[in-house]
């Protein structure tokens, strides 16, 4: 069997791959349509975010039997059409769910501490104590809205803190010892942070809108570190002006291209955009919660292991 590797990855991948007999063809450059007229040479594609697998490309696929995605989510293939092509689709949450976490409880104490806005007026030779004075993390209610690898990954995380943690999931029966499954309405009201962890569907598209804003009793932490597109950016400022939102840690925007990789042009920064960049109490960082050092190998040998699972 003949696979073809669109990105760079872990080299465990390409080595364990080989130790089990398959042929691995690397192509980090072509364009789609490029890689359009030879993918049906193939058995195997493994992606992280390049461009998206529509009907077309399936179509020219005509021997693939699996997509492997280097990544959590598989918003950029057509699952449907590619299911009913008998393409074996495989992702790999398990390989950074784990970062995931990690990040999630760094920006949350980094908000509540305000370490970035302290760190920069140090720097500057400004010593303002009582400016800075943070909030503890023991006493609130987290609530997550997403209970999969990500999801559950983040609660176990704040295990070591004295806080209830609640989750929304539209899977029934998720909650476990590490956080009680409730409603919407519910979460909205109790929650003093709320963390998504969902993939990026026709409903979570948008979600967080001024109207979910609205709903929620107190006013509330956000952070994101699962899809950009989930949070309008627009009605995100106007809560952060009002007050309803405290503050936000974001490593994704709603402004990223479907790789992942590019944000946008400096000359068409979004007026949004520029309001969060000065704002002391937002945290950003580039789409890398779930790239770690560890992560980046846990990834290619998730994908190891489930093509091994499958095919042999």
């Amino acid at each position: 069997m003949k696979i073809l590797h669109l990105d760079s990855n872990h080299p465990l991948l390409l080595n364990q791959l080989s130790d089990l007999g398959y042929t691995n063809h690397k192509d980090y450059t072509a364009s789609k349509s490029e890689i359009e007229a030879k993918i049906s040479n193939y058995d195997g594609l493994i992606i992280r975010s390049r461009f998206s697998i529509d009907k077309q490309f399936l179509d020219a696929a005509k021997n693939l039997k699996f997509i492997g995605r280097v990544g959590a989510g598989l918003e950029n293939i057509d699952c449907d059409y590619a299911e009913q092509k008998g393409v074996y689709l495989i992702s790999a949450p398990e390989g950074n769910r784990n970062a995931v976490g990690e990040h999630a409880l760094g920006m949350l104490l980094s908000l509540f501490n305000k370490l970035n806005k302290a760190d920069k007026e140090v720097r500057e030779g400004k010593w303002l104590r009582e400016d800075n004075r943070g909030l503890e993390l023991d006493g609130k209610t987290v609530g997550l809205i997403g209970y999969g690898n990500m999801g559950k990954a983040f609660a176990k995380k704040l295990k070591g803190f004295d806080v209830d943690v609640l989750c929304y999931d539209i899977k029934p029966n998720l909650g476990d010892k590490n956080a009680k499954q409730i409603s919407i309405e519910e979460l909205q009201e109790k929650a003093d942070v709320l963390s998504l962890h969902t993939p990026q569907t026709p409903l979570t598209l948008n979600m967080v809108n001024s109207e979910f804003i609205t709903n929620f009793k107190k006013p509330f932490w956000l952070i994101n570190t699962a899809r950009g597109k989930s949070v309008v950016t627009e009605d995100l400022v106007e809560a952060l002006k009002s007050g309803k939102i405290l503050g936000a840690g974001l490593d994704v925007l709603e402004y990223e291209k479907s790789s992942f990789e590019n944000l946008f042009a400096s000359d068409n920064m979004p007026e949004a955009f520029r309001y969060l960049i000065k704002s002391d109490n937002v945290l950003l960082t580039p789409h890398v919660a779930g790239w770690t050092i560890e992560s980046n190998r846990k990834l290619s040998q998730t994908i190891v292991d489930k093509i091994k699972a499958k095919f042999w």
